[in-house]
């Protein structure tokens, strides 16, 4: 960029600036349109990154396509036979995203077996196997190269996270991203669930990076499509899956296989093989996850995951600790537990004085905090899918063992029926039996001991079987029995019962439930059975492009003393509550106390559900316009894109937030858990 500024000159012709530059290839001044831009850049990257001589490169290459002549953007000419196309390159003006199928047939018509297509912020590399496909690479061959070296080059973990914090490799795309990019070009009629198939690749990778993770540092990667035949790549990935569901059983069934072709499973090998899925948090992978799972099954039910920066919020907020038990009870992907564990663990390592790198969520952790989330640490959802992956990342979290549970929360009187299953049972009934230890009284479900619940349980949708409806006080108003009920409804009550006396709990819930006249009786059984510490204002963006309802964080913390009557309850009178300290208030069932409210005004979303981040400026103090390009953002600390809202101070990178701000008030009022 900076070579080409310092060329840059302009004219002026009839009162309107033009601008110009000396071409790379063609040595003469040439004018400069946002699609001449990118091209002299990437002149730039071939001449000075990747060291081919000007002499190999052509512009506005000629191809005939029977009588009609088209004009590829760059062409770089084979080395030793110097009448043949090697590498094809289309640019593109910024935003576009048009031209791979032109660029494509130019390589059928020319023979070229490289192909580059950029709009100065996106990449994308292929290698032309067959004229029926093109494999997606992560790098170019330099001129000293051939593209076998660049498939066979050893790579370590190592080399992944180098590759990964290289600004001159990233590619503009996340792991979202190249998962609907696969979809789009190559499993959109590969005839197999895609939904299955990904999670295996997935899973295969998780695991091959632990294992470099754990045994020595020089190991290479195994999930790497290096050149090997379909056939041999095919069987090395099936054997690494095979090892990964050994190790971590009860997420695929035993003999479970790829059913991918080997010729697509290629494609996907080498469209991952360069994405590291582990970091400080697990963002990478789950932003994928809930991708799928959403297109599968998430959002029919009306449930959304929930962004990750409102879940850290919640986390901040509630301040679990080693001490306290903790569960979801309409987990998703296990967002609130797993952030939750990561939340302790941080404790734990300052308390032992241990460092915390990138690799966080890889580590080998002490035993201690093994144990925690082994003992502690609960999570459940009807949704099969979405289990499957919560014990992926928990399995991993609380090394081998986990008690994500695939049952129906709100339908907790017939939980026998799944323990007489015999599958389930070889897959839950460890962390059953470990939950069931929480129960207040034996074999009875309705009751827990939790210390911190957090939530999202699903907007949309009504329960109107009885037998499900007939346990909950809110499946009545105004004296009368309903014969439907919004399931967030139920799910308040139901939450509220998991909560041991003096726990705390953080949900989401739609904005109506705290102004709609006809929800009055729930807010009265909210403040009946808990404090209400807060209530943040989520904005309207937070869960698009999958809805734009608008929605709260409610955070309570459930009275010591239980009402002597679950319909006519009993406060403390005005004398005794001036007599009383904040944080016997806590616990005193009070009419009058101070509630904290805030509202989120930076978005962190725009209006199409993409993440905006903060631009990075010279000045770190000082804070860039929101982009959603994840090169110009601003970096936390393990160089993963700051998301812009003002929720909570990130890294002391960004302002103090709300979460901040009720850590204040939570101190000031001396409450339990600060």
């Amino acid at each position: 960029m900076n070579r080409l500024e310092a060329n840059i000159t302009d004219k002026t012709t009839n009162g309107k600036i033009s601008y110009y530059t000396n071409c790379l290839v063609r040595n003469k001044s040439i004018k400069l349109t946002p699609e001449e831009v990118v091209r002299q850049l990437y002149l730039d990257k071939l001449i000075n990154h990747y060291n081919y001589p000007t002499k190999r490169i052509r512009l506005e290459y000629g191809i005939n396509f029977g009588r009609e002549l088209k004009r590829a953007d760059i062409v770089i000419m084979d080395k030793d036979q110097t009448d043949a196309v090697y590498i094809i390159v289309e640019t593109k003006k910024p935003k576009a995203k048009d031209g791979k199928e032109q660029l494509k047939s130019y390589c059928h018509g020319t023979g070229a077996t490289i192909a580059v297509w950029t709009n100065g912020s996106s990449i994308n590399r292929y290698h032309r196997k067959n004229p029926n496909y093109f494999e997606p690479i992560l790098e170019l061959p330099n001129n000293q190269q051939t593209l076998v070296d660049i498939l066979q080059t050893p790579f370590t973990l190592a080399d992944l996270i180098a590759f990964q914090n290289d600004p001159a490799n990233e590619t503009g795309k996340s792991l979202k991203d190249l998962v609907m990019d696969m979809e789009d070009e190559v499993l959109a009629n590969a005839g197999v669930d895609v939904f299955e198939e990904l999670f295996k690749l997935l899973f295969a990778k998780l695991y091959d990076e632990v294992q470099s993770a754990n045994q020595e540092k020089t190991r290479n990667l195994e999930f790497r499509n290096a050149g090997e035949t379909e056939t041999v790549l095919k069987d090395k990935i099936q054997i690494l899956f095979d090892k990964a569901n050994k190790k971590w059983d009860g997420v695929f069934t035993p003999n479970a296989k790829i059913l991918l072709t080997a010729s697509h499973l290629g494609v996907c090998v080498a469209s991952l093989e360069k994405v590291k899925l582990f970091n400080s948090n697990l963002d990478v992978v789950d932003e994928a996850f809930e991708y799928l799972i959403n297109k599968s099954s998430k959002g029919e039910k009306g449930q959304y995951f929930t962004p990750r920066y409102v879940i850290d919020m919640c986390v901040k907020m509630l301040n679990p600790t080693q001490t306290d038990y903790m569960i979801d009870t309409a987990a998703g992907s296990s967002g609130f537990t797993v952030h939750g564990i990561f939340h302790v663990w941080k404790q734990m390592y300052q308390q032992k004085q241990l460092p915390i790198d990138h690799l966080f969520t890889i580590q080998q952790k002490p035993q201690d905090c093994v144990d925690y989330v082994r003992e502690k640490v609960f999570a459940i959802d009807f949704d099969e899918r979405a289990v499957r992956v919560a014990r992926t990342l928990n399995l991993i979290a609380g090394d081998g063992q986990t008690n994500v549970l695939h049952l129906n929360t709100l339908d907790f009187t017939r939980w026998e029926q799944y323990t007489k299953n015999e599958e389930w049972r070889d897959t839950y009934n460890d962390g059953f039996k470990k939950l069931k230890k929480l129960a207040t009284k034996q074999n009875d479900y309705k009751h827990f001991e939790f210390d911190v619940l957090m939530a999202n349980p699903p907007f949309a949708g009504e329960i109107k079987e009885g037998q499900m409806l007939a346990p909950y006080e809110l499946a009545e108003k105004n004296g009368k029995v309903q014969t439907s009920v919004g399931r967030d409804i139920l799910f308040i009550e139901r939450n509220l019962n998991f909560l041991k006396p003096g726990g705390r709990m953080a949900i989401v819930l739609p904005q109506g439930r705290f102004n709609n006249q006809s929800d009055q009786y729930i807010r009265q059984y909210i403040a009946q059975h808990c404090r209400i510490l807060a209530v943040v204002g989520l904005h309207g963006n937070t869960f698009k492009p999958h809805t734009g309802t608008k929605t709260s964080v409610l955070i309570v913390q459930k009275w010591l003393n239980p009402s002597p009557n679950n319909k006519q309850d009993t406060f403390s009178p005005k004398e005794k509550q001036d007599t009383l300290s904040p944080s016997e208030r806590a616990g005193e069932r009070l009419d009058n106390y101070p509630i904290f409210f805030a509202t989120q005004q930076l978005p962190a979303k725009d209006n199409s559900g993409d993440k905006l981040y903060w631009q990075n400026t010279s000045n770190s103090h000082l804070l860039g316009k929101t982009t959603t390009n994840t090169k110009q953002a601003l970096k936390d600390q393990h160089q993963h894109p700051i998301i812009a809202h003002d929720l909570f101070n990130t890294d002391g990178l960004t302002q103090d937030g709300i979460a901040e701000a009720f850590i204040e008030f939570a101190k000031k009022e001396q409450l339990s858990f600060f």
